[in-house]
């Protein structure tokens, strides 16, 4: 079977890759060019929600995508940490890794993450969907032991873990779907691509 539509992902993001992959999806790369900070100011200064945030920056992603890639089906995905009032962004160094884990210490924070499909310029489908996690009491040691055995790899997460390696040291507990704490409403997003038409394991020969 022949896929409706090549796909690509709006994104360079080595976890979303991975879950497609995994899948058995065929799919192209890209990284879209958008300026996520300007943006998230911008919705902030409007009071706008997480989920709001993650949903705009979702098919800003995919549109732009669109625009340089017709009749390609786009997958705009995006993510934003939020813990009480404070939005919390990939760290910029060690330094902010580090702080950034004794902020989120012994708290439960929000991962709203959305993921949205565009082809050819018009949303097609879009889906939100919220995570909250529990990170324990962390000491300076704890922290530090964590930074030293991840090292830089800590800075493409925001949140400073990735629940398929390391994260399971910082938390308690996870309320929601594991995929979403990972970058992708997964689920929900191979069952409307299966209704596309997109074959993912279906079409990867039997070893």
């Amino acid at each position: 079977m022949t896929d409706p539509y090549p796909l690509m992902l709006a994104s360079k993001s080595e976890a979303r890759q991975r879950l497609l992959k995994d899948l058995g999806f065929l799919f192209e790369t890209m990284n879209p060019g958008v300026d996520e900070q300007e943006v998230k100011r911008a919705l902030i200064g409007q009071q706008a929600t997480g989920s709001q945030i993650a949903e705009t920056l979702a098919e800003l992603k995919a549109q732009k995508s669109s625009a340089l890639n017709p009749d390609f089906l786009c997958i705009g995905g995006d993510q934003v940490l939020t813990c009480g009032d404070i939005h919390f962004d990939k760290p910029a160094d060690m330094d902010h890794a580090r702080a950034q884990l004794m902020a989120l210490s012994g708290k439960d924070h929000r991962l709203e993450t959305s993921v949205c499909l565009v082809l050819n310029g018009q949303r097609l489908w879009h889906h939100n969907d919220v995570a909250i996690l529990s990170m324990r009491s962390l000491s300076s040691n704890d922290i530090d032991r964590y930074l030293n055995f991840v090292g830089r790899d800590v800075l493409q997460s925001v949140g400073c873990y990735r629940l398929e390696k390391e994260g399971a040291f910082l938390l308690t507990k996870i309320t929601g779907d594991p995929y979403v704490v990972q970058g992708l409403p997964l689920i929900p997003l191979v069952r409307q691509l299966t209704h596309l038409g997109y074959t993912g394991l279906a079409a990867q020969p039997s070893s």
